[in-house]
């Protein structure tokens, strides 16, 4: 989840317990530190081939990839998860796949699938400030489908614009972008504490529709210049049509809402009366 701007904390109570988001958080995590496979050598930096291999393995099987989900066509050699020596030295052994796999279904399992820890964490610092109160609005069940809705948009978002691509598409930010959509509706002027790096990390409080704002302005600018699904890179059209659909899911929510309380203490270097 990429910006200028880091977000720390919201202005904005909610009056019920987050129960999905923290479900959420907590699945992502696990799935991340408890499945992933090189995770262990990641923090290390020293993951093996062996680790390499069967990670590119376990993302083939469980992310999504466009092609397959446009065209609905499985490939006929995958990544296998050994390890081998070929013409061109050790590398990954790639062979049939011993498994079916429903390209629908896989855009539900990429959802809770990451590339690293920054990209991790990133995603969880968003969906833990911002989601409380979307979820505290729709309320649980809602907001739970909401979310997988919003993930489900964004993947599908990308795949059209890159029907071609054979890369998988992995991480929650498809899903967390709507969730920041519905925010920026909602509670568009809720006070939001942010880092801003500036020599130092600046703290600053500014309303969610500039933070929120700002941010899709600079997803929407990446994604006319590429749209991206590699670990290493940022799916930014995914983030868009995320975006997006969230925002117009949550506008019938919009005229109920009640405002977020208006913020006392220090503002940017005052204090606020």
């Amino acid at each position: 989840m990429g910006g200028v701007v880091i977000p720390v904390h919201d202005v904005n109570p909610a009056r019920r317990t987050p129960w999905v988001t923290y479900a959420l958080l907590a699945a992502n995590v696990v799935v991340f530190v408890v499945l992933t496979p090189g995770v262990v050598g990641s923090l290390t930096g020293g993951s093996s081939l062996a680790e390499l291999c069967r990670l590119e393995a376990f993302l083939d099987r469980y992310a999504v990839v466009p092609r397959e989900l446009i065209h609905h066509r499985l490939p006929g050699l995958v990544p296998t998860g050994a390890t081998g020596v070929g013409p061109q030295g050790p590398g990954c052994v790639v062979g049939p796949p011993g498994y079916e796999k429903s390209p629908e279904l896989s855009v539900l399992t990429a959802m809770f699938l990451h590339g690293g820890w920054l990209h991790l964490l990133g995603n969880m610092l968003f969906l833990w400030i911002f989601g409380n109160n979307v979820e505290d609005r729709m309320g649980h069940v809602r907001f739970l489908l909401f979310y997988l809705v919003c993930g489900y948009a964004a993947s599908y978002g990308f795949a059209l614009l890159d029907a071609g691509s054979g890369e998988p598409l992995i991480g929650a930010s498809g899903a967390v972008a709507g969730v920041l959509g519905a925010y920026l509706v909602l509670y568009p002027r809720a006070r939001v504490w942010v880092l801003v790096p500036f020599l130092i990390f600046l703290p600053l409080r500014l309303p969610a529709w500039i933070v929120l704002g700002l941010w899709f302005v600079l997803q929407a600018f990446y994604s006319a210049g590429q749209g991206v699904s590699e670990a290493g890179t940022v799916a930014y059209a995914a983030h868009v049509a995320g975006f997006a659909v969230g925002m117009l899911l949550a506008w019938p929510l919009k005229a109920g809402t009640p405002p977020p309380p208006e913020p006392r203490g220090v503002l940017l270097g005052r204090r606020a009366r």
